[in-house]
């Protein structure tokens, strides 16, 4: 599994329309086969800093959904409004391998 962390640099004074933006993307990331891990906004922080985290089985099924997205119809929408309402600044993607399961067995060995 990988995960693409996405830190984003947003327009602060259109942080709703951002919400907006971002609400679209959890289902498009589904529809595709990934598996969305939510949107992080704004709050007792940079008033200009977001981050999105969601995964799929590789990094080729993630290739494969960015090929696809460009051909969707409702992605297309989403990437044309986040355009014309100015609310990304800039993005960067990292790709992370997540842990998602706990196991205390290999630090007691550790300690052993």
């Amino acid at each position: 599994m990988i995960t693409c962390y996405i830190t984003y640099e947003i327009h602060p004074d259109r942080i709703e329309a951002f919400e907006v933006y971002a609400k679209a993307w959890i289902p498009l990331v589904e529809r595709f086969g990934g598996t969305h891990h939510g949107y992080f906004l704004p709050h007792e922080s940079a008033n200009d800093l977001a981050v999105a985290l969601f995964s799929f089985p590789s990094l080729a099924a993630y290739e494969d959904y960015r090929a696809r997205s460009f051909e969707d119809e409702d992605c297309l929408a989403a990437f044309r409004f986040a355009r014309e309402n100015g609310i990304v600044r800039r993005y960067d993607r990292t790709f992370l391998r997540p842990v998602l399961e706990g196991d205390l067995a290999p630090l007691k060995a550790a300690m052993a």
